[in-house]
C-alpha cells in the first residue's frame, strides 16, 4: 500500500527529506540524433479529441491558494522553505529566489536549464535553483500550467525523495481552471538520440504514451520496464508520484566529497549496498527504480512549458539524456507544432510571457 500523508497535518509542517538520482552518470560525449520524415498514424488506437498530454484539462490550470512546505536540500543539506502561489494565464512556472537581495525570476523553459548533473538546475544569469525535477513532475502529472514557486535557498527541498509530498501540497492548495485553453505540443516527426546502449525516442501519437526501460547490474534491480498507456492525474498519483530517488552506498562518500548529497539519507533516498536495499521499510513497488525514472522524465519534459502529445521510448535514460531530447525538440521546429484552441498568436518553446506579479 502506498504511503498516505496525514490530511490533518499542516502543509507547513511537512519536514522530511529526499530527491535526485545518484545513479545517473553525466555523459559528455555528443549523442547521435536521428530525424525521420513525417509518418502517418495508423492502427487501432482510439482517436481522442482532447488527449491527455500531461494533464486532462482543456483549460489552463493554476492553484487556488498559497501553500508552503519546509524540508532539506538534497545536495546542500540546508533547511529550505518552498512557497507555491497562484499565477495568471500564460505565466508558466516561475521560480523566485527570495533569499537574494533582488528577487530574480527564473522562468522554466529549455533555455533556463543550466545543468543536469545529479539533478536539474534552472537559472537566469548567475542566479540558479536546483533539484526542481520532482516539483516539476508533480505539476506536469497534475496538469498545472501556471504557478509561482518562491524558494529561500539554492535548491528545492527533497522531501521524501519522490513527488508525492508536492502532489499533497498542490492538492491541499486546490486546483482551479482558468479562462484560456491549454496549448499542446504535438510531435509530427520522430526524433531519436542514441548514446551507445542508451537511447530516447519521441514520435507522433494520438495521446501521451511512455515506455521506459532501465538495466543495472544489481540483484535488486536488473532490467525493469514500465509503460504509461492510459495516463491521467489519478494514474500519476497512484502509480508514479511516490517512487523515490535511489543511489548506491558505494557512491555516497565520493558524492559528498564532490559537494553532492550532503542532505541525503534513508529518509529521502532508496539506498542499495552490493546485494540489496538498505532501507528498513524496503521498496514501495518491486519496480520502484524504473517508476522513479519515469517520474524524472515527466519533470524534465515539463521545461518545455506545454503538455505533449507524443509517444516516448527510453532505454537506460537519465536527466542528461532527457534534456538532450528537449534540446533536439527545440532545435528542430519542423518536427512539431503548437496547437492552440483559442487561436492566439503562435508561440515558440522559449516564449517568455508577461512578468509574474511581484
Amino acid at each position: 500500500m502506498l504511503p498516505r500523508f496525514n490530511a490533518e497535518l499542516s502543509v507547513s509542517e511537512l519536514k522530511t527529506a529526499g530527491s535526485r538520482n545518484f545513479s545517473t552518470r553525466h555523459r559528455t560525449a555528443q549523442p547521435l540524433l536521428f530525424i525521420e520524415p513525417t509518418v502517418a498514424l495508423v492502427g487501432t488506437e482510439p482517436v481522442c479529441a482532447v488527449p491527455w498530454v500531461g494533464g486532462d484539462a482543456v483549460k489552463q490550470r493554476t492553484i487556488a491558494e498559497t501553500v508552503s512546505c519546509i524540508g532539506t536540500g538534497l545536495h546542500s543539506g540546508q533547511p529550505v522553505q518552498l512557497t507555491l502561489r497562484p499565477a495568471p494565464v500564460d505565466t508558466g512556472v516561475v521560480f523566485t529566489r527570495t533569499d537574494r537581495a533582488h528577487h530574480t525570476l527564473i522562468r522554466m523553459s529549455p533555455s533556463a536549464v543550466q545543468s543536469t548533473r545529479r539533478s536539474t538546475t534552472l537559472g537566469y544569469g548567475e542566479v540558479t535553483v536546483s533539484t526542481v525535477e520532482h516539483l516539476c513532475s508533480a505539476l506536469f502529472g497534475l496538469g498545472i500550467d501556471n504557478v509561482r514557486a518562491d524558494v529561500d535557498g539554492p535548491e528545492l527541498p527533497i522531501m521524501d525523495g519522490s513527488a508525492a509530498p508536492f502532489v499533497y501540497l498542490l492538492r491541499s492548495a486546490g486546483l482551479v481552471k482558468q479562462p484560456a485553453a491549454r496549448r499542446v505540443l504535438r510531435i509530427q516527426r520522430p526524433l531519436e538520440i542514441r548514446e551507445g546502449d542508451r537511447s530516447i525516442r519521441i514520435e507522433p501519437a494520438r495521446a501521451f504514451r511512455v515506455k521506459y526501460a532501465v538495466e543495472f547490474d544489481h540483484p535488486a534491480i536488473g532490467r525493469q520496464v514500465f509503460r504509461v498507456d492510459a495516463p491521467d492525474k489519478e494514474h500519476f498519483e497512484r502509480e508514479l508520484s511516490a517512487a523515490r530517488t535511489f543511489g548506491f552506498l558505494r557512491e555516497v562518500q565520493s558524492l559528498r566529497k564532490a559537494g553532492f548529497a550532503r542532505g541525503g539519507s534513508l529518509a529521502n533516498t532508496v539506498v542499495l549496498d552490493e546485494k540489496q536495499v538498505v532501507n528498513a521499510e524496503g521498496l514501495r513497488w518491486p519496480d520502484e527504480f524504473v517508476r522513479h525514472k519515469v517520474l524524472d522524465l515527466y519533470g524534465d519534459l515539463a521545461v518545455l512549458g506545454l503538455p505533449i502529445q507524443a509517444r516516448i521510448k527510453v532505454e537506460r535514460g537519465g536527466h542528461a539524456l532527457h534534456h538532450r531530447l528537449v534540446e533536439a525538440i527545440v532545435d528542430h521546429p519542423e518536427a512539431w507544432s503548437i496547437e492552440d484552441p483559442d487561436s492566439r498568436e503562435p508561440r515558440g518553446l522559449d516564449f517568455v510571457p508577461a512578468p509574474a506579479p511581484a
